[in-house]
């Protein structure tokens, strides 16, 4: 198997990132798996048996601005480039009303989602426009929620539609660097964070109702296609979500 590039991909350790950061490995790509924890990022690479790519766990807050540096300084140390970036780490918060919500939540969330989101791009962005030959690819996890809202979610809510200003920005100002940029709009991948929906979640009209979920893998799959494509074709946007949730007409 040819090896087709070095991918870094951050929240590895668990939910989407983890099995993005393993299908990419399998796929053949040497892959750094970035979160806060070195034991599960261990786990994660151990996991996948047989690859010829080859699988890196580095401990970083996204969120410290020297630590994603370093993640990025060690990456290049291994591989030699970075040609993707799977922008993944985030998190929310309990659900409430926007007079509800604590000030350190509101900083807590846009801290991962979206300085953490622009630390890295930032990071990987620098070092594609640097590296010869030039260029990669950036895939921003957003949300359904870059799209419509949960009932009580302002801060996710809010960090996610910023990620889409992120995304068509770094796909404009990657242009002259051959650095492309795109996003995945993901809809009840079934992880630990997802989990709940068996028992219900609060709508829109204030019922509660148990929501159609998907494997978490369908979105291993459609991250592996994006970062597979040359560097003259772009996913700007995919949405991949359970067939039956409630989106479409949601509220």
């Amino acid at each position: 198997m040819t090896i087709k590039g070095t991918a870094v991909v951050t929240g590895a350790g668990s939910g989407i990132g983890r099995s993005v950061a393993q299908a990419l490995l399998r796929d053949g790509w040497n892959t750094v798996f970035c979160g806060r924890r070195k034991e599960p990022l261990d786990a994660a690479v151990r996991e996948v048996e047989g690859a010829e790519a080859k699988g890196l766990a580095v401990s970083c807050d996204v969120t410290v601005p020297e630590q994603v540096e370093d993640l990025f300084g060690v990456a290049v140390e291994a591989f030699g480039r970075i040609d993707l970036l799977f922008n993944n780490a985030g998190m929310g918060c309990k659900a409430a009303p926007i007079d509800e919500i604590p000030v350190e939540s509101w900083n807590e969330v846009v801290g991962v989602n979206l300085t953490g989101s622009f630390l890295c791009a930032r990071a990987a962005f620098g070092a594609m426009r640097r590296q010869s030959p030039m260029g990669g690819r950036i895939i921003n996890n957003g949300s359904i929620s870059a799209h419509a809202p949960r009932p009580g979610s302002v801060p996710y809510t809010t960090t996610k539609h910023a990620i889409t200003g992120l995304t068509r920005t770094l796909a404009l100002d990657g242009r002259p660097f051959d650095i492309a940029c795109g996003q995945i709009d993901i809809g009840n991948a079934l992880t630990e964070m997802v989990a709940p929906m068996a028992a219900g979640i609060p709508q829109a009209d204030g019922s509660i109702a148990v929501e159609a979920v998907m494997d978490v893998e369908r979105v291993a799959e459609a991250v592996v296609y994006m970062a597979g494509l040359p560097l003259d074709a772009n996913v700007l946007f995919m949405t991949v979500m359970a067939t039956k949730m409630p989106f479409v007409g949601r509220g």
